[in-house]
């Protein structure tokens, strides 16, 4: 997962300071550091505000495309949405829970309390998801409707 410099150009283009965007993000601008310098993994609902804050697409923030923001985006994580699109990918791609699971590297039940609805999908799992098949990052937890597959920046330049 390689958002951290993305992060630090974005507040650069906006000129704005660590501390400012720790305000935003209602946290220390120490902790705001800690995922800028990708020691430690900025949590949904954090990255979710970042996004809010700059009208900016999750797939923008994670590299994945040049889009910075779907005209019919979304500023609420609706859980419910995410688990049904989790499940839709998982059977999309023949893939139970234990298999998703194992090619994430987390527990089998963390994909089902996800699908249920009960949680919100972890950056660091919608990342992987998204890089792995392909799919929208803010399709996935329910931030757009409208694009469901990435359109990559290699395939936008070439």
């Amino acid at each position: 997962m390689n958002y951290g410099m993305k992060l630090k150009d974005i507040r650069d283009l906006y000129e704005v300071t660590q501390e400012e965007i720790a305000n935003i993000l209602n946290i220390a601008r120490s902790t705001y550091n800690q995922y800028e310098q990708q020691y430690d993994i900025i949590p949904i609902k954090h990255l979710n505000k970042f996004a809010n804050h700059f009208q900016l697409s999750f797939d923008y923030i994670f590299d994945f495309t040049n889009i910075k923001c779907y005209q019919d985006e979304i500023a609420k994580i609706d859980t419910k949405i995410s688990g049904q699109r989790l499940k839709e990918l998982r059977k999309e791609f023949n893939l139970t829970q234990t298999k998703l699971a194992k090619k994430l590297n987390i527990a089998a039940s963390i994909i089902s309390e996800y699908e249920h609805g009960n949680y919100p999908i972890s950056s660091a799992t919608l990342y992987s998801l998204s890089n792995t098949y392909k799919i929208s990052s803010d399709y996935l937890i329910g931030k757009t409707n409208k694009i469901k597959y990435l359109e990559t920046k290699k395939e936008l330049v070439g």
